[in-house]
């Protein structure tokens, strides 16, 4: 199934990406603070996605 929140973060990191590099921005812009917060949101959810897709502890299946 189609994740459609990390699909949301990462278009809206790649606008904002392709708009700092062809204005030449600097790093404490708007633009590139919130390049910095998609990043970190980003990898909160994917190792929360992770998690969820690898159960451990008693949850864990053992053969």
């Amino acid at each position: 199934m189609a994740d459609l929140y990390q699909k949301a973060l990462e278009s809206e990191r790649r606008s904002l990406w392709a708009e700092c590099r062809l204005k030449g921005l600097a790093k404490d812009t708007p633009e590139r603070i919130r390049i910095a917060e998609l990043d970190e949101l980003l990898a909160k959810h994917k190792a929360k996605k992770g998690a969820a897709s690898d159960p451990s502890g008693s949850q864990a299946k053992i053969p």
